[in-house]
């Protein structure tokens, strides 16, 4: 679902379940079961922006909100982020911008049509 006034894509992975969110920055909420280890929904704000490529590619996103989460919570989001449907539309990587440090990283996989999300 798009609303085009806020900007923002609400994907929906199962439709009427609630979950925890999880603002894994400050434009992507991911709401998780934390239970079963799998993703309920997306909210993607400021969707058309983030959705264009730039003159080098897709963007990448870090997910500074995982500092904000303990570490079995960070090992969740991770695993659901590697795995369909969530990774169906991010890729996880990595920035590493020097030996011992390693920024995580989300881009999109193609732009997703507001209208059929």
């Amino acid at each position: 679902m798009y609303d085009d006034i806020s900007d923002t894509l609400y994907i929906s992975f199962a439709p009427g379940e609630t979950g925890t969110g999880v603002e894994i920055n400050e434009n992507l909420l991911l709401r998780i079961n934390k239970a079963e280890r799998r993703a309920v929904g997306l909210s993607i704000f400021d969707y058309s922006l983030l959705a264009q490529p730039t003159e080098t590619g897709r963007r990448s996103l870090p997910l500074t909100g995982l500092s904000e989460v303990s570490r079995e919570t960070r090992a969740i989001i991770f695993d659901i982020l590697s795995h369909p449907p969530v990774a169906d539309i991010l890729t996880l990587s990595s920035y590493t911008p020097c030996l011992h440090e390693s920024i995580p990283l989300v881009s999109f996989r193609d732009a997703i049509s507001p209208v059929t999300a």
